[in-house]
């Protein structure tokens, strides 16, 4: 009977032991499901967090690339602008020169005017105006100087100022330029004088 008294009390430590395990299993357990729990809350917010990095990158990049097209598309218009001011300042540069000597070419051609009129002979006269009027007509000619045709075309506000009107000699001339009392010019297509016209009606 001793013997099997001892027996169940060595037996007892034995079955307190286990209890312990459970015990500790059981808190390790709590503490891993805890772990786990905790870990997918925590993963989102830092996926979230690299999301909105990169999206912000992103939009950064694209408002980069958008400041970056309209500086381009600003120099170039720049860049166009000023050759074209260039070549219009090269094209124009002696407009006022050349407006200056157009009273000298109205001088000559009333003098040419009043010498064909003029009873005598004045042959030699007229040659000498005429060259030198042709010579410099001539010149400003290369400098983009061109006349304006006006006898017999239809009145172009573009080019023409009527300053008159009169009755047509015919029906032909309706509407039309009859006579130029000042000549027009352009200078390169730019009309730097308008001719001043009697139109008949």
């Amino acid at each position: 009977m001793k013997e099997q008294k001892r027996d169940k009390h060595d037996q007892t430590p034995d079955t307190e032991k286990p209890a312990k395990e459970q015990l500790n299993e059981t808190i390790t357990n709590k503490q891993q499901t805890e772990a786990v729990t905790e870990q997918p809350t925590e993963q989102p917010e830092e996926k979230a967090k690299e999301q909105s990095k990169e999206k912000s990158a992103d939009e950064k990049i694209a408002e980069l690339n958008d400041r970056y097209l309209r500086l381009a598309a600003e120099f170039d218009n720049f860049r166009r602008r000023s050759a074209k001011e260039r070549l219009d300042l090269v094209m124009t540069a002696s407009e006022e020169t050349i407006k200056g000597i157009l009273p000298v070419l109205d001088d000559f051609e009333r003098a040419l005017d009043v010498l064909h009129k003029t009873d005598g002979d004045h042959v030699v006269a007229i040659e000498g105006t005429e060259l030198i009027y042709n010579k410099l007509f001539a010149y400003l000619e290369t400098k983009g100087l061109k006349m304006i045709e006006s006898i017999g075309k239809e009145l172009n506000t573009d080019f023409h100022e009527a300053i008159a009107q009169i009755p047509a000699p015919d029906k032909a001339n309706k509407k039309k330029i009859i006579d130029v009392v000042q000549q027009g010019y352009t200078l390169n297509g730019k009309v730097i004088r308008f001719a001043k016209v009697v139109v008949g009606i």
